[in-house]
């Protein structure tokens, strides 16, 4: 039987996103792609991420924009403080010259993740534009950098997007063993000591399951972060303190 080619809908500028149940389905070729086109702009960002909705696409293509279902969702409760990232945290948080940094330097930060792919991938998706986009959205107070410092050098981080108490992870990347897991849970820890239940992880991947992440159900995910950005914002900075809400 012929199955029916689905139709992207193609946003301008000052268009609306369409509903997340539109997005294509788990049979498609691409499950949870809902449009294409739009703007990369501060607010219209923000607009995508309060509704459910990302944008993921590759050099040459035109913006594409996503809500899959299931969603891969970080409860902080659940994270999982494998023996090893155990280890490493308790030395690192007793090293000399070893801190987390939040937003000394995003935009190296960004550019460090853009150089490297994400688990079974092979190119970036953090094109130039989105570089530029999220280093506005970063201007704009909705998007932070979690940094592994070693001896005054940047060794691993992460960036993620928030709004209200909605943390939206983005990528990360680590030039020294386990420190993007090392900024991965100082974000956990962060969030723990001021009270932000969930971090969003976007796609399912082996390394973020292992991790503790697990997938929901589109449909409570988006419920959750229309609750969430309706709350106040964290304090984006990092108290040693905090890490006691791991160790």
């Amino acid at each position: 039987m012929h199955t029916p080619a689905l139709r992207l809908p193609w946003l301008e500028s000052s268009d609306s996103f369409p509903p997340v149940n539109q997005a294509w389905g788990p049979s498609s070729e691409a499950p949870g792609l809902l449009a294409a086109g739009g703007a990369l702009h501060v607010d219209n960002l923000k607009a995508a991420y309060r509704q459910g909705i990302f944008p993921w696409y590759s050099a040459g293509q035109p913006v594409l924009w996503w809500s899959p279902n299931p969603r891969m969702v970080l409860q902080t409760a659940d994270f999982k403080l494998h023996r090893s990232l155990r280890k490493t945290l308790a030395k690192f948080n007793i090293t000399p010259g070893c801190e987390i940094r939040i937003d000394h330097d995003f935009a190296a930060v960004i550019q460090a993740c853009a150089s490297s792919p994400r688990e079974g991938q092979s190119g970036t998706w953090i094109v130039p534009d989105m570089v530029q986009a999220y280093c506005a959205l970063h201007s704009a107070g909705h998007a932070h950098s979690v940094e592994t410092w070693v001896d005054g050098q940047l060794a691993g981080g992460l960036y993620c997007t928030n709004i209200g108490a909605a943390v939206f992870g983005e990528s990360m990347f680590s030039r020294a063993n386990d420190a993007s897991k090392t900024a991965l849970a100082a974000l956990v820890a962060l969030c723990r000591a001021q009270g932000i239940a969930q971090i969003d992880c976007q796609q399912n991947t082996a390394h973020l399951a292992s991790l503790g992440a697990r997938e929901v159900p589109r449909e409570q995910f988006c419920a959750s972060v229309a609750l969430a950005t309706a709350q106040k914002a964290p304090q984006w900075r990092f108290d040693p303190v905090y890490w006691q809400q791991l160790l």
